[in-house]
């Protein structure tokens, strides 16, 4: 059995779902992190680090950084986080969900979080897609690597 912080998912999710009605709702906007991020930097950012749309994203990106420091100036101290993987399969596993987001056309907040809540038929292919593949990966490597 694990410990499972039920209070602090439950006000991680209320704080995403949050985040991503007030973007659609100011911006017109889907809060796709790996769109968000990609478009941060060339080809797509076009020169344009100057704009408002830079500025918006960045400010995005530089939240989910500054998020880990304002939980430990609020709550005290950090989460433990246990990592059972070497940082050669962080890499590759990063490389494949970055792939990924790029083929399905949006990562897993993207389709997720907003695409679910619009009832779109894709986002539900997509995280369908997602599931399945995690949980396959998940049997694969606990019961036969």
């Amino acid at each position: 059995m694990t410990d499972f912080p039920f209070l602090a998912a439950l006000a991680g999710g209320a704080l995403i779902g949050a985040a991503a009605v007030l973007l659609m709702l100011f911006e017109g906007r889907i809060a796709g992190i790996s769109g968000i991020a990609s478009r941060l930097l060339p080809p797509y950012a076009d020169g344009a680090f100057a704009g408002r749309e830079f500025a918006g994203r960045a400010a995005f990106v530089l939240g989910l950084v500054a998020a880990p420091v304002a939980w430990l100036l609020v709550a005290g101290q950090m989460p433990e986080l246990v990592v059972e993987a070497g940082p050669a399969l962080l890499v590759v596993a990063g490389l494949l969900v970055g792939f990924g987001a790029v083929w399905g056309s949006g990562c897993t907040s993207g389709h997720g979080v907003c695409g679910l809540s619009r009832l779109s038929t894709r986002s539900f292919v997509a995280v369908g897609t997602f599931m399945a593949t995690a949980i396959a990966a998940a049997i694969l490597w606990r019961h036969f690597l």
